[in-house]
């Protein structure tokens, strides 16, 4: 177990132990209210309630049990493979789909379908993440490329690093836009409000480079050609938000919508250079349905 021990401070009593056990752990307000249903959280020598308010120089212990080690299980999951060969795959992620197993997320994830589907996959992302040499959002759909050797993940890797992948996103946003195009240079990072978002008010803030282009302006919405210069967490959906053009159906950092279920984001076109053979490839990935359709009705089309 991991433990933490603390004597309440003046500015955390009379709010409420969940609360304040989440903040100290930086974990989430539900995890700690699974802690204390589970008795793993002592306020002066005893389990307490979650809605318990603290006093000043309470002694609080929480011990936070460690998750049962993750198994990974291959799956015959449909993929849409863009490309492959012996040293890489380029999938059309699937929105929905988590990229690798997690607390809570332990199968269905686009690693335990390339378990399936590929004989080996590289192991420098860590025994949880073979293969993975980037990421995409569980609701953001698009290319993405995975590496099936260690050689060719460090060579991939690296062109990230150096920013030489070229990524474009394709989003539907509300509002308008006073210009065709523009350019977002607004650092982010982990928000110290809530610690399941990214924010740009932050103390540990990164720099994030995002560049737009309007490809459609509807009446109360646009369709936009997104390219990221970095690739910090959330980054697209958290700098359109900060221009007040939040992704259309991002629950998160604007609003859902009845018109789609999930944030109307998808990476469109993925190119980098191949690792072995040194040619620069470029994939697309097509517009899935569920866009297409939110698209089709903002734009009075439907």
């Amino acid at each position: 177990m991991e433990k933490t021990v603390f004597k309440t401070e003046k500015n955390e009593a009379g709010k409420r132990v969940d609360v304040i056990a989440a903040k100290r752990t930086k974990n989430s307000r539900a995890a700690a209210g699974r802690w204390l249903s589970a008795g793993s959280v002592l306020v002066n020598g005893k389990p307490v309630k979650a809605s318990y308010k603290l006093k000043e120089k309470d002694a609080v212990i929480i011990d936070i049990p460690k998750p049962p080690p993750l198994e990974l299980i291959p799956q015959n999951i449909s993929l849409d493979i863009l490309y492959e060969d012996n040293d890489i795959i380029v999938i059309n992620k699937q929105a929905k789909m988590v990229v690798h197993p997690a607390a809570g997320v332990p199968n269905g994830t686009l690693v335990n379908a390339l378990l399936f589907h590929c004989n080996k996959l590289s192991k420098e992302a860590g025994e949880i993440r073979p293969g993975l040499v980037h990421r995409l959002d569980k609701d953001t759909s698009g290319a993405i490329v995975a590496a099936k050797n260690d050689f060719a993940h460090r060579t991939i890797s690296k062109e990230f690093k150096d920013r030489k992948v070229e990524k474009v996103y394709t989003a539907l946003v509300w509002g308008k836009f006073e210009h065709k195009s523009g350019y977002i240079d607004v650092p982010i990072g982990r928000s110290d409000a809530d610690r399941k978002k990214i924010g740009v008010k932050t103390k540990k803030a990164r720099d994030a480079y995002t560049e737009y282009k309007v490809l459609e302006q509807f009446e109360n919405t646009a369709l936009l050609e997104v390219r990221i210069k970095t690739g910090r967490t959330h980054q697209i959906r958290v700098h359109l938000a900060h221009l007040k053009h939040p992704v259309v159906g991002d629950g998160v950092y604007g609003k859902k919508d009845a018109n789609i279920d999930r944030q109307a984001l998808h990476c469109s076109f993925l190119s980098f250079t191949h690792p072995v053979t040194g040619k620069r490839m470029g994939f697309k990935a097509g517009l899935p349905e569920d866009i297409k359709n939110a698209v089709l009705y903002y734009s009075g089309s439907k």
